[in-house]
């Protein structure tokens, strides 16, 4: 039997909590995978009974009364997506089959070079595209797009019954975990934010994450890293407790969407140039480890090291960018995240917001304070939510009900947690400024309480775009919208379709704006840059020996980058077309970089 491809080269990463809550129903047919936030189980469960409706499915409501229900919620939505996903995969077959424009139309949207694509443009070329044909040639080669899931590490919080605090494997991460390992699907988790070692050490409960006696994989793990020494660290702590990493998956720090995890200023170039030549490495390393802890379970043991991807994602907007990461760096997949949400066919977005991204320029997408994580927040000024929260921060009601409380993780106030958005959380804080107000000058006291109220509900701002579009039912306190694109969005400027997005991924159209668009490699540095300058710049005039040592290491690491980009497009030829601009400005960043002093380290 012919093994089946990927037919796409690229995918699409979780954004938000809703934003790519459905999208497997929507593209999962055409072979393209995505990745479905698992955190909000209240969302899940009404689009549960969403889509049950549309597809006359039954539905059978799982109450919050109900024993483990976050746990049963993410289980029976997960099911949910799973047929539907394989009834819709089974009809498009058959209109390949039946229509000459469907089948023309998949082509169209597939890579220039698959063997798939040439394989179907083959039968019409030599006038055999009959109905038997091809569907023979679909069920050989086709497959179905992964409903990936996703679960950020640190949204685990501790959940209580009354003032009984449940045991561990009740918290809101591992509860999601356990919904994933008991569902129908054949995919994968990707584990976000870094590392969690309680939740880490919990997937050995569930026997679908060990390889079979023919080392398969029912379920698999997919680790989102920002550097190699990270995916080394995270991989070999899963590999001793008989684990096996199938996936890193490297982000850029700044150039992506939602939380912001900046590096000590290593440039994505040169973190996958790690990568590629440490793959075999990060490889042997793990299945040997891996190894011993199977040989210990008792459990069987894989006669070779288990399948090893490469992916990366943030910021890449051209095909020639996408074709650079996948020839030089020798990647996988590459993940498209923001520009989709002008896609309707493959995001859940509504009308308002999306119109709200087709306007936006540069200047309106930020790093902001947002998240009550305290972690640097992709954002875009003029949204929904925006509006609510400062229309109660001028009536002097700031913060949110906080219904949800996934983010309900600061202890300061007592061991159920409050999350540092809510009303009650606030009022604390503010009464606490209010006691000091007279120490303080006006500037400090204005700066430290817009630090408190700027706080937004995630919870309920990143899952109300799906609620709108699908016309279901938003109960209480208005929170509009919170959406979290990365700033690569600012030159895409319009809704487009499914099939124009593919080509466009692939280089057979573009969907950009008029607006000229820096190369991904310098929108990156340029992020780096200005991060750098505004680190210097929270500082005094003289800093600690230790966060000068910080500094410079940043700096030294972006020079070090620089250089390195310098070297490989001097000595290859990516990005013919705007090599030579490219060229002038990496050294103009490079000289600005040099110019960069480090403040003062201060004397005792």
């Amino acid at each position: 039997m012919t093994t089946k491809k990927n037919q796409h080269t690229f995918h699409i990463p979780v954004m938000g909590l809703g934003y790519t809550i459905d999208s497997p129903i929507r593209v999962a047919q055409y072979g393209i995978s995505s990745v479905v936030s698992i955190i909000d189980d209240d969302l899940m469960e009404k689009m549960n009974a969403f889509y049950s409706k549309k597809f006359k499915i039954p539905y059978q409501e799982i109450s919050e009364k109900i024993h483990d229900f976050r746990a049963k919620r993410v289980t029976s939505y997960l099911n949910l997506m799973d047929t539907i996903v394989k009834e819709k995969f089974e009809n498009f077959k058959i209109e390949l089959s039946e229509s000459k424009q469907t089948l023309e139309n998949y082509i169209a949207m597939l890579p220039n070079k698959s063997e798939i694509r040439q394989g179907l443009q083959n039968l019409i070329d030599e006038g055999i595209a009959v109905k038997e044909t091809v569907k023979k040639y679909v069920e050989e080669h086709l497959t179905l797009g992964e409903i990936d899931v996703n679960i950020m590490t640190k949204v685990d919080k501790d959940n209580f019954v009354k003032n009984e605090q449940l045991p561990v494997e009740f918290n809101d991460a591992h509860a999601s975990l356990r919904g994933f390992a008991n569902s129908k699907l054949t995919s994968s988790v990707v584990l976000s934010a870094g590392m969690n070692p309680r939740l880490y050490a919990y997937f050995e409960n569930f026997p679908v994450f060990y390889p079979d006696a023919n080392g398969k994989l029912q379920k698999k793990i997919i680790l989102k890293v920002s550097d190699f020494r990270s995916a080394m660290i995270q991989g070999n702590f899963l590999a001793k407790k008989g684990l096996w990493v199938s996936e890193y998956r490297i982000e850029s720090g700044l150039n992506c969407g939602g939380h912001a995890f900046a590096t000590d200023g290593y440039l994505l170039g040169p973190i996958l140039e790690e990568f590629k030549q440490k793959k075999d490495q990060l490889i042997q390393s793990a299945h040997d480890l891996m190894v011993k802890a199977l040989e210990l379970k008792g459990v069987a043991i894989p006669h070779q090291p288990l399948e090893l991807k490469i992916t990366v994602q943030g910021g890449v907007g051209t095909a020639e960018e996408h074709n650079f990461l996948l020839e030089h760096y020798q990647v996988d997949s590459v993940g498209w995240g923001s520009p989709f949400l002008l896609v309707p066919e493959a995001t859940s977005v509504d009308p308002e917001t999306r119109a709200l991204l087709e306007k936006a320029k540069e200047d309106d997408f930020y790093l902001s304070d947002l998240s009550p994580l305290g972690i640097p927040f992709n954002a875009v000024k003029g949204t929904t939510n925006d509006f609510y929260k400062n229309k109660r921060i001028q009536e002097d009601k700031a913060g949110s009900s906080c219904p949800k409380k996934y983010l309900a993780l600061s202890k300061e106030y007592g061991p159920k947690g409050m999350c540092p958005a809510s009303k009650k959380y606030q009022d604390l804080k503010l009464e606490e400024l209010d006691a000091v107000k007279d120490s303080l000058s006006a500037d400090v006291y204005t700066k430290r309480k817009e630090a408190i109220t700027v706080k937004a509900c995630l919870c309920v701002g990143l899952a109300n775009a799906s609620y709108l579009e699908n016309n279901i039912k938003i109960k209480g306190q208005a929170q509009g919208v919170v959406i979290c694109p990365g700033p690569n969005l600012a030159y895409f400027d319009k809704e487009v379709s499914l099939l124009e997005m593919v080509r466009h991924i692939y280089g057979n159209t573009s969907v950009l704006g008029n607006i000229d668009r820096p190369n991904v490699v310098i929108n990156e540095l340029k992020m780096y840059m200005d991060y750098l300058k505004k680190e210097i710049d929270s500082f005094s005039e003289q800093i600690t020996l230790a966060q000068a040592k910080k500094l410079n290491t940043f700096k030294r690491n972006l020079y070090d980058g620089i250089e390195y980009y310098q070297s490989l497009f001097a000595t290859h030829n990516w990005f013919e077309k705007g090599k030579q601009t490219l060229e002038i400005q990496l050294n103009k960043y490079k000289n600005e970089l040099q110019s960069i002093g480090i403040p003062e380290v201060a004397t005792v």
